[in-house]
């Protein structure tokens, strides 16, 4: 390019200004979507464990073992059953509080839920009366469905549940 491409106007002083470079162009991102009602299988948050299949694992042997309690014969059908029916819980417990706080599917209710049932279950050994349990077992469940919910909607954007 030759000098006479390049005007630059002269000062008072007589000092040529400086030619002010050209601003990049903004790189402009979209926006993020808001979330729609209607979750997708791609949206769905991945385990730490991810390639590997440990929730569905544990969901399996747990039927497995609800299934050998109920036609199995002798003393270990109760040992099953219990042990089949813990895992499945909570294998699924899991998989809820990790879609629940993912913002990927609200599962308010079901937490809320197991809050009260752990609460109450823990409280039983205490021998209060079932009156009181039942008290705070539903003040339980409401406390923390009402904080739940909470959480949900700041995860979202707004939105209180997802499909």
């Amino acid at each position: 390019m030759g000098k006479r491409s390049r005007k630059r106007s002269i000062t008072a002083a007589g000092e040529r200004e400086p030619v002010a470079e050209p601003a990049p162009p903004a790189i402009e991102r979209p926006a993020p979507a808001p979330p729609r009602r209607k979750a997708r299988l791609d949206e769905a948050p991945k385990a730490p464990w991810s390639p590997f299949p440990l929730v569905e694992l544990c969901i399996l042997f747990g039927l497995i073992l609800v299934v050998l309690g109920f036609v199995g014969v002798g003393g270990r059908r109760g040992v099953f059953l219990a042990c089949g029916f813990a895992l499945v819980s909570l294998a699924a417990l899991e998989l809820s509080i990790r879609e629940h706080f993912s913002g990927y599917r609200s599962h308010s209710t079901l937490l809320a839920g197991a809050a009260a049932v752990a609460t109450d279950a823990i409280l039983f050994w205490t021998k209060l009366p079932q009156e009181v349990l039942l008290g705070v077992g539903i003040a339980v469940f409401a406390a923390a469905f009402y904080a739940l919910r909470r959480a949900f909607k700041r995860r979202t954007g707004g939105m209180a549940f997802r499909a």
